[in-house]
């Protein structure tokens, strides 16, 4: 077996690949979360022994993170009022299909910024969807 290249080699603390995805998806205890349209039966049972209390198909108000749904390039015409659900410092984890022509990574970063967020952070959510995180531009805080 040829070693591993060491340039390609993550220093042990930032290497995510044996963290639990609700680990990668930033969700801590006590956080306010929604979740909208997402029905991954394991994500959702993870997020419910971590935070109890979440919103499942409701918007709230102030919450930290919002996991939401897009199957298709129509629904990220919602990402502009989602944006003022969230509190400052929160997020949106769009949860899309991977490596599908009818809505392409590249959409829902388009889709992002015409809501005035960003983009920061993407994680394979299963083996069939990618989620890709914006938030409040830093300046806009």
């Amino acid at each position: 077996m040829p070693a591993k290249n060491p340039s390609k080699t993550r220093a042990p603390e930032r290497d995510y690949s044996h963290r639990a995805l609700i680990d990668k998806l930033g969700v801590k205890a006590g956080q306010r979360i929604a979740v909208l349209g997402v029905e991954d039966a394991e994500f959702l049972k993870d997020l419910e022994d971590r935070v109890p209390e979440y919103s499942r198909g409701n918007r709230i108000a102030h919450v930290d993170l919002i996991f939401f749904s897009a199957e298709a390039q129509k629904d990220l015409s919602q990402l502009k009022s989602l944006s003022r659900s969230i509190c400052k410092s929160g997020g949106i984890w769009v949860v899309y299909p991977r490596g599908q022509k009818h809505i392409r990574e590249i959409d829902v970063i388009n889709a992002g910024k015409s809501a005035g967020l960003t983009d920061n952070k993407v994680c394979r959510f299963s083996d069939t969807h990618t989620a890709l995180r914006f938030v409040i531009p830093l300046a806009k805080r």
